[in-house]
């Protein structure tokens, strides 16, 4: 594709263009799990990072897209915020993997801010996470969250993905609309939730009770464990109730984004937020 022929805004190579993702100049109140300030958020794949380009709160640091790509967020007429590198897939692979499905967009950006837990909406589903390390789950569990429009994702800063590369992949865009709230202590974080109103539930297949059966109520939290291990005692101890999920079949337990999808939905027809 000749200078004459590409589509306006976008330019080829490495040089840095203008940046209009973060229009105030003020950086977000964000700081990384290693107390540095800095850190990258790597997005790829369309739905990733189409929604993160619709973010206002999204700082977009950088864009790159191969000429396809380019074409398409065009057509789409999908604002870009800074002025993409057009390069060649191959790039893009050498970045991620040959393995990463990028359908030919990648974007390096800031972290999203992270809530503080006294400021979650005291009505609807919260999802805590105690110490969910596959990025692969979280992300559909992130997915699953935004469907039932869940307010808030409360995770831990140690033991737990980042919020960037296949997470955010798996997400397909979820990051960008449910709030994820990092804290450093899970068990008094859930104190803290208690006390501010929230029935808090803990999800485990020897639970004394059926999530059926159990009266919920708003704001509800559901914890969900680690596969394998599952909720670590101090969770279980912690959580105003703890319930299983009851099936049918010869298999009692499910993964753990499987659970949570379905959790969610026992949750929401219940709270009547089924519309």
């Amino acid at each position: 594709m000749s200078d004459r022929d590409r589509k306006p805004g976008f330019r080829r190579g490495g040089g840095k263009g203008p940046d209009r993702g973060h229009e105030s100049g003020r950086r977000p109140p964000w700081r990384g799990r290693d107390g540095s300030a800095d850190d990258t958020v790597i997005l790829y794949g369309w739905h990733t990072v189409a929604a993160a380009l619709a973010n206002p709160q999204r700082r977009i640091r950088k864009l790159l897209v191969t000429e396809n790509a380019a074409r398409r967020l065009a057509d789409d007429k999908i604002d870009t915020r800074v002025t993409p590198e057009i390069v060649r897939p191959t790039l893009i692979d050498q970045r991620l993997g040959p393995d990463a499905v990028h359908q030919g967009l990648l974007a390096e950006a800031d972290p999203l801010p992270s809530p503080d837990i006294d400021t979650l909406a005291q009505e609807g589903i919260v999802l805590v996470l105690d110490q969910i390390t596959d990025p692969h789950n979280v992300g559909a569990i992130m997915r699953s969250a935004a469907a039932f429009a869940v307010k808030a994702i409360v995770t831990t800063a140690r033991h737990s993905p980042e919020a960037t590369g296949v997470l955010a992949k798996s997400a397909s865009g979820a990051l960008e609309l449910v709030p994820l709230v990092t804290v450093q202590n899970l068990a008094r974080t859930l104190t803290e939730m208690n006390e501010q109103g929230f029935l808090t539930v803990g999800l485990d297949s020897q639970g004394p009770e059926n999530l059926g059966a159990v009266v919920l109520r708003q704001p509800l939290a559901l914890v969900l464990g680690a596969e394998g291990k599952g909720l670590r005692q101090l969770t279980r101890d912690t959580c105003s109730v703890v319930a299983r999920l009851d099936m049918p079949g010869e298999i009692k337990s499910l993964n753990v984004s499987n659970a949570a999808v379905l959790a969610l939905y026992i949750g929401a027809s219940k709270l009547g937020l089924m519309g």
